[in-house]
């Protein structure tokens, strides 16, 4: 089935546009102008990704991500009108997994949806590796899921990639060029602080089930799994 993305913005233009570009790459479109329409039209239907302006006058994109982030882990890309680090940087720590500044290229846009949705599983699984499991961490590829000692951890698309990066050659110290290249896909430039704020939301998540330092800071580096059990 064609993907169905989700498409919020207060501008119908903008809407117009990007529901245009989309629907040409062969995927499905709904739309919202406003931050409750779109928290309406998330919970009424399947939805595999959301395009997400920041800027709304009744609930902004960020608010949108935090009720949405409470339930679900569909990616997020976000849309700005300002390109302040701070806005990027917020918007991936609540969860985001992209953020595209306006005025942009439609089909950077789209690339950026697919490389998104390849990371959420609607790209080809891998028939040889399904899953990977290093000590009490187990990531399963066709069912998009990861599990620490049996608890459920809840990463999003862009996460699950870099998880899947780090588990796939474990004590191996990959740098923030590598992860990003395993995320975002070769050719596409992200900040480093971006796949540092990445880093952090799954940390975080590892830590909400009792488990922390199962990521590592190799300075001047970058990162690195660590392959023993769990431990708090």
């Amino acid at each position: 089935m064609a993907p169905r993305i989700l498409v919020v913005d207060d501008e119908p233009n903008i809407r117009e546009v990007i529901c245009f570009a989309l629907e040409r790459a062969s995927m499905t479109t709904a739309t919202a102008g406003t931050g409750t329409q779109a928290m309406m039209t998330f919970r009424t239907g399947k939805i595999d990704l959301i395009i997400l302006d920041i800027g709304m006058p009744d609930m902004d994109g960020l608010e949108v991500c935090r009720q949405i982030r409470k339930t679900s882990s569909v990616p997020i890309l976000f849309l700005s009108a300002r390109d302040e680090e701070i806005d990027r940087i917020l918007g991936l720590e609540i969860g985001g997994d992209d953020y595209v500044t306006k005025p942009f290229s439609p089909r950077e846009l789209v690339a950026r949806v697919k490389t998104i949705l390849k990371r959420s599983g609607n790209g080809a699984p891998d028939k040889n590796e399904q899953a990977v499991t290093v000590g009490d961490l187990r990531l399963d590829r066709a069912g998009r899921a990861v599990t620490l000692a049996g608890s459920p951890v809840m990463p999003t698309a862009l996460e699950f990639a870099i998880l899947e990066t780090l588990m796939g050659r474990p004590e191996m110290v990959f740098s923030r060029e590598q992860l990003m290249a395993a995320a975002y896909g070769p050719g596409t430039y992200v900040a480093d602080r971006t796949i540092d704020s990445h880093i952090r939301n799954i940390r975080a998540k590892f830590a909400a089930i009792g488990t922390e330092n199962i990521i590592t800071t190799v300075h001047g580096v970058g990162f690195k799994l660590r392959a023993g059990e769990r431990s708090a």
